[in-house]
């Protein structure tokens, strides 16, 4: 589709673009003679306009002469036509580097959406790297008859406990016990890999016994499954301030629908997270943006190598992508590194 684009269409499309997320107006033919630096009458510029119409890049609200992209416009933009801007990027690392670095995982990944939101001034929104389904420790604690406190420590000293709730009142020392020979024989294996160790290695051991280690370990899977792949999101209330996505009450239900549900979030998010470097997504030509006037620029970050969650920044369509990719992907880059050390 872009092949079929001479340079001056291609000229006066991004020309149209840009002056689009400038001021949100539609633009016209005469407006076109004077920014596009083409030398051509406003007659020829109209017939340019009507072939990109026809090609489906560009469309005529009907309150206007002037035209607006279209979704297929803004992805020959950003895909073919952009000019990234140049940042310094020594100068952003120093930034945001008193912001996300020696801190715990945690706070690292909530400060890089609040970096992400601040200095694009829209919504930033990091998913969070997937928690270890492995447990380094088990430990049980008695809280009364038949409750009991299971502590999950995973293999990178993260602590998640657990409450059971037991058919026999089991003693300090029988839980004791248990801990000690779960921690000694399946310690470092994933929990799918101890349920399955534990229902043929246990038979010998009591019933009880048995049944209180087969809770510990579903119970301890189901703890790490809590936490999996949760998205952190900052400055969403920046995006009530853009008239492009909360104009009416429809935009706004979506809007926050996404962000209460996050369901199809994930989906984006996860769907960034097995591709390389900045990807866009645009409103109204993928199904997983709930709005037509709504974009997303991610990149996946990674500790140590591995890819593990992906950030990004929520906006309009109407947006200064030239801006918003470097800090995503620089951002991208910090969080990698932090995380990484």
């Amino acid at each position: 589709m872009f092949m079929q684009l001479d340079t001056r269409a291609q000229t006066l499309l991004k020309a149209l673009v840009e002056r689009y997320i400038a001021d949100g107006q539609p633009v016209g033919s005469r407006a076109l003679s004077q920014i596009s630096g083409l030398e051509l009458s406003p007659a020829t510029i109209r017939n340019v306009m009507v072939d990109l119409e026809h090609m489906g890049f560009v469309t005529s609200p009907h309150t206007s002469a002037g035209r607006v992209p279209t979704p297929l416009g803004y992805r020959v933009f950003v895909d073919q036509l952009l000019t990234v801007q140049v940042i310094d990027e020594a100068a952003l690392e120093s930034r945001l580097q008193s912001r996300i670095f020696s801190t715990p995982p945690q706070k690292i990944i909530a400060n890089a959406a609040q970096v992400l939101s601040s200095l694009s001034q829209f919504a930033g929104v990091v998913m969070t790297a997937r928690q270890e389904s492995s447990f380094q420790q088990l430990e049980f604690l008695r809280l009364s008859e038949k409750r009991i406190l299971l502590v999950v420590v995973t293999p990178s000293k993260e602590v998640h406990n657990r409450l059971l709730l037991t058919d026999v009142d089991y003693s300090p020392s029988q839980l004791v016990q248990a801990a000690n020979y779960l921690n000694q024989n399946f310690g470092g294996l994933s929990f799918d890999d101890a349920r399955l160790r534990i229902t043929t290695e246990l038979r010998q051991l009591r019933d009880d016994m048995s049944r209180l280690m087969q809770a510990a370990v579903e119970a301890g899977s189901d703890a790490m499954a809590e936490h999996a792949d949760d998205v952190v999101i900052s400055g969403e209330r920046n995006l009530l301030n853009v008239a492009d996505l909360s104009s009416n009450m429809t935009s706004l239900r979506k809007l926050f629908d996404m962000f209460e549900q996050k369901t199809g979030l994930m989906q984006l998010l996860d769907m960034s997270s097995k591709a390389t470097g900045v990807q866009i997504f645009i409103g109204g030509e993928s199904n997983l943006v709930p709005m037509d006037e709504m974009s997303v620029v991610t990149a996946p970050y990674a500790v140590n190598g591995k890819i593990v969650g992906t950030l990004g920044v929520i906006g309009p369509t109407r947006m200064a992508y030239e801006r918003v990719i470097p800090i995503v992907d620089i951002t991208a880059k910090l969080l990698s590194n932090a995380l990484s050390h």
